[in-house]
């Protein structure tokens, strides 16, 4: 394979990427490539390596696989990874609808990549990415938060925690953070089932299913919104649900 003239040294110092893709071939070529061009370079798996390898050490770049075994699918580690860190974020993915490109590049990536794909081409993104994140990539972000609030609970958008009255942090999985986060970024619009899934970008779920109404049930329970009227989140008969503004 011909290797591109300007290696990753010429970009200052040793770049380190992290690749999460269930294909441990696809992992064992990618490594070698990017190794072979002067990068850093790891490989895992699945969403849980993934976080582990994120503890072990700062990474500048993330190219993740959509379609990952375990509970959370690349969309979610996504969005996940983009509230905790200046982080790059690049789908390399199997999946060619132009929807899924569009849902990956809303989470918060970089750029999206269809398998089958060139490695000179992959190259040349990953480039293009880590001059956009600059140095601050992998560093924490600024204290300063997008806080939504609403009956004196607090949902803090970039580092994923909902407080309490009391300011005590309250456990939610991170689908069902995407969720709240959805609905409470768009107080007064009805967003149907359809919808839900896209921009929470579960593929898992069917909109003719079950799912997301149980999934409302447990956000409303967690967040005090019971009773025979909901006070914030508010089921709009066959058309979907909508958060209601604080003011309301």
């Amino acid at each position: 394979m011909t290797k591109t003239a300007a290696p990753a040294q010429s970009l200052g110092r040793r770049h380190n990427i992290l690749f999460v893709e269930d294909d441990r071939r696809l992992c064992s070529f990618l490594c070698r490539y990017f190794d072979s061009e002067g990068y850093g370079t790891e490989a895992v798996h699945d969403g849980e390596e993934m976080w582990r390898a994120i503890r072990r050490g700062a990474r500048d770049l993330v190219v993740l696989d959509v379609g990952l075994p375990g509970p959370e699918d690349g969309y979610s580690l996504a969005r996940a990874l983009k509230a905790q860190a200046n982080i790059g974020i690049l789908f390399l993915s199997g999946r060619h609808e132009p929807v899924d490109r569009i849902v990956g590049l809303e989470v918060g990536a970089d750029d999206y990549l269809c398998k089958p794909f060139e490695p000179r081409e992959l190259l040349a993104r990953v480039r293009a990415v880590l001059r956009r994140v600059g140095p601050a990539a992998a560093q924490p972000r600024a204290a300063a938060s997008r806080c939504i609030r609403f009956d004196g609970w607090s949902l803090d958008l970039e580092s994923h925690v909902l407080t309490d009255e009391k300011g005590r942090p309250q456990r939610l999985t991170s689908q069902e953070f995407n969720m709240l986060a959805v609905l409470a970024e768009r107080p007064g619009r009805v967003l149907s089932r359809d919808q839900l899934l896209d921009l929470t970008a579960n593929r898992h779920w069917s909109p003719l299913d079950r799912s997301i109404d149980v999934m409302i049930g447990k956000i409303r329970r967690k967040i005090g919104d019971t009773g025979p009227v909901h006070r914030r989140i508010r089921t709009m008969r066959g058309a979907g649900y909508m958060f209601i503004p604080p003011s309301s």
